[in-house]
């Protein structure tokens, strides 16, 4: 791995690591995660979808979304397949699996 690419990987474990607190404060907040549908811009603007939030923090969570350090978005599944929630990047190659550069980076590492 090259230096740049793992200097990118570690952007994305960072940022992965902020989006997973300001959804951790979403919950405590809300009594639960954003939904599916509602994804991660719940974290930057009050959902207008069902269920509506009980106490959504005024501002947001985030002041905005990262894109992950290879220009596309990070992915949100609720319910995840390694934990609860699930935040990730698939990484250099914008695909799913890979090893090395390309290899996924997720919260569940």
């Amino acid at each position: 791995m090259t230096k740049p690419e793992e200097a990118k990987r570690i952007v994305a474990k960072h940022d992965i690591a902020t989006i997973m607190q300001a959804l951790n404060n979403y919950r405590r907040d809300n009594g639960r995660y954003p939904t599916q549908a509602q994804g991660l811009d719940a974290l930057i603007e009050k959902p207008n979808t069902n269920p509506v939030p009980g106490v959504w923090k005024e501002g947001g969570y985030l002041e905005r979304l990262p894109d992950d350090p290879w220009g596309n978005a990070y992915w949100y599944l609720n319910p995840g397949v390694h934990s609860e929630i699930d935040v990730f990047s698939y990484g250099h190659d914008a695909k799913q699996g890979g090893e090395g550069n390309d290899a996924d980076i997720g919260s569940w590492e």
